[in-house]
């Protein structure tokens, strides 16, 4: 499965970048079971908790536990690397340090969950349910194509592109039609993140790095900017608010942009 996961990623890398998330998918039938049933209970999750010596991580690595309810678990540090967890439900749950790499979470419920400092590369999270979860110092550079992250903290993660290591293409956080609403990014990494049509209505990018991200079409309105680094931002139908155009003066396009 590893295998055929990185191979999904590998010719995704020589797709066109607006389509190489969708193109991630083709070729995968989300309704087979390993993607769409469990092949572990809560309870066995349970006991292998309990049972954890110190020191002692728990591989749940390329399992099936599709639509589990796992919330409210102490999963830390448990290696969740190419396990499919789409439709389960994550909600309070405790996911500190977690390997998230080329796991699966589509449809997933990860509500007022903590992730910091966890690692989530490659992961697919389309239409993720994160409202209020905890993602600061956490490296995300996955698909959160319309995820739902309202209030949600990612103060210090890394949501940016390696530029020193594009083997598999540029893999950066794509929040395309996210909704970020309130959210927290400050001293975060957008470095060439995917932001097109985001609702980030008063969300709050101070001190963030958000050099040559593409926002085309994403509503800031109320949005915090101080400290923002915007060289190469596209703003291009963005809606920014008339006070934040000295914040956003070195953004791209920043004419094309629609004012409150």
């Amino acid at each position: 499965m590893r295998i055929l996961l990185y191979a999904f990623i590998c010719v995704a890398a020589l797709l066109p970048q607006s389509v190489r998330a969708q193109d991630m998918l083709q070729g995968v039938d989300l309704a087979q079971p390993a993607y769409s049933q469990a092949e572990l209970t809560r309870a066995d999750i349970e006991a292998a908790l309990k049972h954890r010596g110190a020191g002692h991580k728990i591989d749940l690595s390329e399992k099936s536990l599709n639509g589990l309810d796992l919330s409210g678990l102490d999963l830390r540090g448990v290696d969740f690397r190419a396990a499919r967890l789409n439709k389960a439900r994550l909600s309070g749950a405790n996911l500190d340090g977690a390997i998230l790499d080329q796991a699966w979470l589509i449809d997933a419920d990860l509500s007022g969950a903590s992730l910091k400092g966890a690692h989530a590369f490659a992961a697919q999270m389309q239409r993720m349910r994160a409202d209020g979860a905890d993602f600061s110092h956490a490296r995300v550079a996955g698909d959160l194509s319309g995820a739902s992250l309202r209030g949600a903290n990612f103060d210090e993660a890394d949501l940016g592109a390696d530029m020193k290591n594009q083997s598999m293409g540029l893999m950066r956080a794509v929040l395309r039609s996210a909704t970020l609403e309130g959210a927290r990014f400050r001293n975060a990494n957008l470095l060439s993140a995917d932001l097109r049509f985001a609702r980030a209505a008063g969300a709050d990018f101070s001190h963030a790095n958000l050099k040559n991200a593409d926002a085309s079409g994403a509503d800031f309105s109320s949005a915090i900017w101080t400290g923002a680094k915007t060289e190469g931002l596209d703003l291009d139908s963005a809606r920014i608010d008339p006070a934040a155009e000295a914040a956003l003066k070195d953004a791209h396009n920043l004419d094309r942009a629609r004012r409150q």
